[in-house]
């Protein structure tokens, strides 16, 4: 799918600041009147997404319509995509149900983000992401956009999505969630936990809201100069693993802490197994990047 004048975004790394996930001027103006710039679709309405892209930047969401991550990814994205006010649109796939539009871009996890720019798919994240994260994803998107003609704002797609209904303890967890409040959401989560212990999306949703609170405010060159100082400290290793994964460098995450409980022993080791172990649920234990760390995983241990 890559041509030499396929639009890319440049990298964007820096702090991993949380402190904005609040930023009521922006959401209360997107939020007038019930208006949405952000849409359900299936195959069959994807060509006509691929033509709004000349107008104006799509994101599509690609994930699962009834897992707990992918809901609150496609709620914290909807919400910053509306405050853009048209600059872009968003579109949910069910990755599950929409099988090809997934293959066609090829993501190797969901959720995912990828961007349409004149019909050009632009990745942006798969997995967690952070929203001064996606800010300035969508901020480097519009200049983007903008190099390639994509200068148009697009009617609202309607009213606000109806999502499906989520189990009480779930839906109280994605408003804690969407309130900033990482810690209520993880106590949502381990109720549900209490209540049926195989509840997979509580346990990723979980592992998720902690990565989260764990990489609030944290900066990015002062962890990287860390962990390079003291390969063999735990507490380094840790924090830049989360921050890879935060940002999306999955396979450096793993392959560190693999490193590590491969040097350690005693209760660094199996600290840094059990972290890694989380990470696995973050990204779903399905995916070839997990399948692939988990046997690199037993050869260290066994």
């Amino acid at each position: 799918m890559s041509t030499e004048n396929e639009p890319r975004p440049a990298s964007t790394r820096g702090a991993i600041d949380l402190s904005a996930l609040s930023t009521p001027e922006a959401a209360q103006s997107a939020g007038e009147g019930g208006a949405t710039w952000t849409k359900r679709i299936t195959q069959a309405d994807f060509q006509a997404v691929v033509e709004q892209s000349a107008t104006a930047p799509i994101l599509v969401s690609l994930g699962a319509a009834s897992a707990a991550p992918s809901v609150e990814l496609d709620a914290l994205v909807g919400r910053v995509v509306d405050s853009y006010g048209g600059r872009f649109g968003l579109v949910l796939v069910d990755a599950q149900q929409e099988a090809a539009i997934a293959q066609a871009f090829r993501v190797q996890q969901i959720p995912a983000v990828v961007a349409l720019v004149k019909g050009q798919p632009v990745p942006l994240f798969q997995g967690t992401a952070a929203e001064e994260q996606i800010r300035s994803l969508l901020d480097e998107l519009l200049q983007l956009a903008a190099q390639h003609d994509v200068t148009g704002t697009l009617p609202p797609f309607g009213g606000q999505v109806e999502e499906p209904e989520l189990p009480p303890l779930h839906q109280e967890a994605l408003d804690a969630i969407t309130a900033g409040d990482y810690a209520a959401a993880a106590t949502a989560y381990r109720k549900a936990l209490a209540e049926k212990p195989n509840d997979h999306d509580a346990e990723a949703g979980l592992a998720n809201v902690e990565l989260l609170g764990r990489v609030q405010d944290k900066e990015l060159s002062e962890i990287r100069s860390a962990a390079a100082a003291a390969p063999d400290d735990l507490q380094a290793q840790l924090d830049v693993a989360d921050v890879d994964v935060a940002g999306g460098h999955v396979d450096d995450a793993f392959n560190r802490l693999v490193v590590f409980i491969g040097r350690n022993a005693g209760d660094e080791r199996e600290a840094a197994r059990t972290r890694l172990v989380d990470l696995f649920k973050i990204i779903g234990t399905q995916d070839e990047r997990v399948v692939s760390a988990r046997q690199k995983l037993a050869r260290v241990l066994f």
